[in-house]
């Protein structure tokens, strides 16, 4: 006689099954209109999944805005744009104080007025192409969830995502990100150039009479229960450790750290990068079918979760060599445990 499954084990199933078919729509409905860039693609999910912001690195033209437009679409959550210039204030994304007055009465009161930063998924397009003072006002954003104006305390609405897009060209009126700016981010996501094949698929797509139209497949209170749901996802202790080994083998400081990470990096990831690699771990085995954390989810999320993490001094600079070039070598001097 077959046992019955328990009532908790059964519901949980059911959210793991609806969190799959999910998963599976929004990758159906965004390549209606984006062509290729999988990686890309699944880095932003997992942001998603993870409650997590995603920085987006790509040269003009490469559908950086449209992406993010497309998969805010497909959620079926409030989205809004901003578009950082030199000129942008810390006002103009936040939202500002103004002075009202009352026809009836003649009495003048302050009325707060929300900027777009009060969203579920905010797009800051071009993000260095504004002052460090202005870059600044999201901090308090990415973290807590809030934002400050005047002293009084505003809550954002959940769920809340920074997708921030960059252009890699360093040409004169940029200005870098900081480092605890950097840090907040789960992914520093590259887009390179499409394949031949591809390239003639977006022709196809984008000079004819053809419109893609997407639909949203979910809302804002069941992301929330898939982020907890992907917080749920067990990781072995052996997992887990190996992951905080990498992250710690990134610090020149570090005992176990490689000859090569001493001679070429000044900083290394913080303990927010391992809190992070752990969590995306927990969503890639998920939209993977699996119910479990894999060395192989450890390897395969740790260069985007920590190339923007480690800081390289003036010997790789004259070597040429990008934090893209130190991860993989770590990765080679550093393989997963056998089983």
């Amino acid at each position: 006689m077959a046992t019955a499954i328990p009532i908790e084990a059964a519901e949980l199933r059911k959210r793991i099954e609806r969190f799959q078919q999910v998963h599976d729509d929004i990758v159906r409905q965004v390549r209606r209109v984006i062509v290729g860039q999988g990686e890309v693609l699944e880095q932003v999910l997992i942001a998603l999944f993870v409650g997590g912001h995603c920085l987006i690195t790509g040269l003009p033209g490469t559908a950086k805005t449209l992406l993010v437009r497309t998969i805010a679409q497909t959620l079926g959550l409030a989205f809004k744009r901003i578009q950082f210039t030199p000129d942008l204030m810390p006002s103009d994304i936040t939202g500002t104080d103004i002075i009202e007055e009352d026809p009836a009465t003649g009495r003048r009161t302050w009325t707060f007025v929300p900027g777009p930063i009060f969203a579920n998924v905010l797009l800051a397009d071009e993000i260095n192409r504004t002052p460090p003072k202005t870059q600044s006002a999201l901090l308090e954003a990415m973290q807590e969830l809030s934002c400050t104006v005047r002293g009084q305390h505003y809550k954002l609405p959940a769920p809340f995502f920074v997708l921030a897009t960059q252009n890699p060209i360093e040409l004169e009126g940029t200005y870098p990100l900081p480092e605890a700016q950097l840090d907040r981010f789960l992914f520093n996501t590259v887009l390179d150039y499409l394949s031949a094949d591809e390239e003639m698929e977006v022709i196809d797509l984008t000079t004819t009479t053809h419109t893609a139209q997407v639909e949203p497949v979910t809302n804002a209170e069941e992301i929330l229960e898939f982020q907890r749901l992907v917080r749920m996802v067990p990781i072995a202790t052996s997992v887990a450790r190996y992951a905080v080994e990498l992250v710690r083998a990134t610090r020149p400081g570090d005992p176990q750290a490689p000859d090569f990470i001493r001679k070429y990096v000044n900083y290394g990831a913080s303990v927010r990068g391992a809190q992070f690699l752990v969590l995306a771990a927990k969503a890639r085995a998920l939209m993977r079918h699996r119910y479990h954390v894999s060395y192989e989810d450890i390897r395969a999320l740790a260069i985007p979760v920590l190339r923007h993490r480690i800081l390289l001094n003036f010997h790789a600079e004259s070597d040429r060599l990008r934090a893209d070039d130190i991860l993989k070598r770590l990765l080679e001097v550093r393989p997963a445990p056998s089983a």
